[in-house]
């Protein structure tokens, strides 16, 4: 590919972004090691490649975010790298619940049968997991228009912990 073919790189790319992620110890639940290994492994990813600019934010990031639920909503509690507090938002569980039980359904049984099934039967479950995870992603992506402007990626890393704050072993 030529140079003139490589798009230009976002020059704000490193002020539009999380540099650290951490989960409400009192909002997590007692879990397995599934569910502590999804958790930080969504950590991991979503440190190493993400979008994320609260919208109406007239100083740059980056920023650190820290995830917790109260009263049945998902709480982001945004700061920047120092610490300064940039906002909060609580969005409401209600609209996610269906697809996040659907997904904790299908999780459970794509962990039972990594254990037991055939590789077809595994992928199988597998796909279906992954079809949810895309539809809670876009749907929470959804939730945070107006609030955070987020790419999908960081959409599927925020879904993964979200779900793992939800789910209580």
């Amino acid at each position: 590919m030529a140079d003139e073919d490589v798009p230009p790189s976002d020059p704000y790319a490193e002020t539009r972004r999380l540099v650290a992620v951490t989960l409400d110890a009192a909002s997590i639940g007692r879990s397995n090691r599934d569910i502590e290994h999804e958790r930080a492994i969504a950590i991991y990813d979503l440190i190493e490649e993400n979008s994320f600019a609260p919208c109406g934010d007239v100083e740059p990031g980056p920023y650190i975010l820290t995830l917790s639920l109260a009263d049945g909503r998902l709480v982001l509690d945004i700061s920047r790298q120092d610490g300064a507090p940039v906002v909060a938002h609580h969005l409401s569980l209600s609209p996610l619940r269906r697809v996040v039980k659907d997904y904790f359904l299908v999780c459970e049984s794509y962990y039972s049968a990594i254990r037991t099934a055939t590789p077809s039967q595994i992928e199988a479950i597998d796909m279906g997991r992954r079809g949810l995870h895309n539809e809670g992603s876009e749907l929470l992506r959804a939730r945070l228009k107006d609030k955070i402007d987020v790419d999908f990626g960081t959409a599927r890393r925020l879904f993964t912990l979200m779900c793992a704050l939800h789910w209580k072993g």
